[in-house]
């Protein structure tokens, strides 16, 4: 396990794209979710990979989805796991269900986070971290 040294706990860690995953989060930059597309058995599958998760083929295309969702679970953190989060509790971190299918853990803004709600509709909101990484959170969708 790698130690952190104290002059960087007060950093954000930030993804590392891979050969796997540049394609998604070039996606993001550019405004879009992709998620990977088996184009053998038509599985949808978030988190990107090599081959299919389902069926086990190289034959994946990655797709823009909706953006759209619903929180399918959700934890409030009131208490920060590190220095570098501090500063952003209360937040939500949201397990949400994407309209074609897959779910992926993101977090929650532009909302109280103490109004998150089971089954409440989401939006994808980019957000950019710096010119090299953006990353994918949720909003409420007002109706």
């Amino acid at each position: 396990m790698r130690r952190i040294d104290p002059k960087e706990a007060h950093i954000k860690p930030l993804p590392t794209p891979d050969s796997d995953s540049q394609a998604y989060w070039q996606g993001l930059k550019d405004g879009q979710l992709l998620l990977q597309h088996c184009t053998a058995c038509g599985h949808v599958q978030f988190y990107q990979q090599a081959i299919c998760r389902h069926c086990g083929s190289e034959s994946i295309e990655h797709r823009a989805a909706s953006g759209r969702g619903t929180v399918h679970s959700f934890s409030v953190v009131h208490r920060a796991p590190g220095p570098a989060f501090k500063q952003d509790t209360p937040y939500a971190v949201l397990l949400v269900e994407l309209a074609e299918g897959p779910r992926m853990i993101s977090s929650l803004v532009d909302a109280d986070p103490m109004a998150v709600q089971f089954d409440m509709p989401v939006e994808l909101a980019c957000e950019a971290v710096n010119d090299q990484v953006v990353l994918p959170r949720f909003r409420p969708i007002r109706r």
